[in-house]
């Protein structure tokens, strides 16, 4: 009777797992509608922004061209690294850490790379491997494009002033919400687009394309970094929806096994006790 105890707490213990994974893939589900809802609506502007100002970028002369195009050498790299505050999302932040690795142990190996973190997960990982100049965890209590604009607004000022001379953003972009795409986009100096030169030719630019640039550069690149912060925050809760929703199928089965295993253990004492009572009988009879 002891080990039926036993499989009785466990299977208590696997149910009471099974209603908080699946309360927990609900709530993600809720929350990943209206995540889903606002990253889908902004992509096509923050995209079509983004190209419009590469295309402007590449057709200005070389000594004309903005701070935020300033190609240097590269020898310092802050890279601003996109992950959530809380767990239970696949490998959701893990696939991040591994690329940030990446980035510093490879891509830049030999350089100085420093980082940003965005999430509570990349600033207890990094701050163990490198230097975090900031950590922004808090961003998630209250995500709005002014909150992330201070952010833009730190990273272009640490570019313009010579501080670093790339960098870069690292997130999960959000596909559905069983796929997430790990992405490494250099943020600034900002990339011209190849074979636009000459795109831009048949507009009339009032005041100057030089001016426009200048307004229209620190605009964009607070929507993309705001894209890029939108993009992941859908896909932790497309993660963790998904996993949690694994976790429950995998709680289920492992319950169903264990009463199947109370069952026979349960009708194999039974029948021990039949024995024992029918033995006994025929003890009394001879």
């Amino acid at each position: 009777m002891a080990n039926l105890k036993e499989i009785r707490n466990r299977i208590s213990s696997v149910s009471s797992t099974m209603q908080i994974t699946s309360a927990m893939k609900m709530v993600s589900a809720a929350k990943l509608k209206k995540a889903q809802d606002a990253i889908t609506a902004m992509r096509p502007y923050a995209d079509k922004l983004t190209e419009l100002l590469q295309s402007l970028s590449a057709s200005l002369d070389d000594d004309s061209g903005s701070k935020y195009s300033d190609n240097r050498e590269i020898k310092k790299v802050l890279v601003v690294a996109i992950t959530s505050n809380r767990g239970l999302a696949g490998a959701f932040n893990s696939n991040i850490m591994k690329q940030v690795t990446l980035l510093m142990n490879e891509t830049y190996a030999g350089k100085q790379v420093e980082f940003m973190a965005i999430g509570k997960k990349a600033n207890d990982f990094l701050k163990k491997k490198s230097t975090v100049i900031s950590n922004h965890s808090s961003l998630y209590e209250d995500l709005t494009f002014d909150n992330v604009s201070v952010i833009a607004e730190e990273l272009m000022a640490q570019f313009t002033s010579g501080n670093y001379d790339r960098i870069d953003v690292v997130y999960n972009k959000f596909k559905n919400a069983a796929t997430q795409i790990v992405m490494t986009e250099q943020f600034l100096p900002i990339v011209p687009m190849e074979g636009a030169e000459n795109l831009s030719t048949d507009y009339i630019f009032e005041p100057s394309k030089i001016e426009i640039v200048e307004q229209l550069i620190p605009k964009s690149l607070k929507t993309q970094l705001y894209k890029s912060i939108r993009d992941s925050f859908a896909s932790e809760h497309g993660a963790r929806m998904t996993a949690m929703h694994k976790a429950t199928d995998n709680a289920t089965e492992l319950r169903d096994d264990l009463k199947l295993k109370y069952n026979k253990a349960r009708q194999a004492s039974i029948t021990n006790e039949i024995l024992e009572i029918v033995g006994g009988a025929e003890a009394l009879n001879n």
